[in-house]
């Protein structure tokens, strides 16, 4: 089993950036897609961008398309979203997830973090 700890978030105003980080401890991380998702209270858990364990492969959601980029160092078994530009609507508690399913799906297996809160300021 695998624990991950996602930092880095925090209160921003509209048009800020925030670099939220995922570090794993326990099984290997460097053969797992890292997927990032976030949730409002109410509201399903919603993708917004995964990077394959190659880190040569990324996927986005159309809303954060062109703002958000996700990143991985496999050595530091870390993954990393840089978020810009970031708008009022993404405020949100953002988790990260191990898997070993394709980009952007969720798994039986899957590992995940235990949240982090962003809120954006209009």
């Amino acid at each position: 089993q695998v624990h991950l700890e996602e930092s880095g978030g925090g209160l921003v105003q509209a048009g800020g950036s925030l670099r939220l980080s995922c570090a794993a401890s326990g099984r290997t991380f460097s053969t797992y897609t890292l997927g990032w998702f976030r949730q409002t209270p109410g509201k399903e858990r919603e993708f917004v961008a995964a990077i394959h364990w190659s880190g040569g492969s990324t996927k986005y959601a159309d809303s954060v398309k062109g703002r958000f980029t996700a990143s991985r160092d496999n050595a530091k078994k870390t993954g990393y979203l840089q978020m810009n530009s970031l708008k009022p609507e993404d405020t949100a508690v953002y988790y990260c997830q191990l898997t070993d399913q394709p980009m952007g799906f969720m798994g039986r297996n899957d590992d995940w973090g235990q949240g982090t809160q962003v809120t954006v300021s209009s």
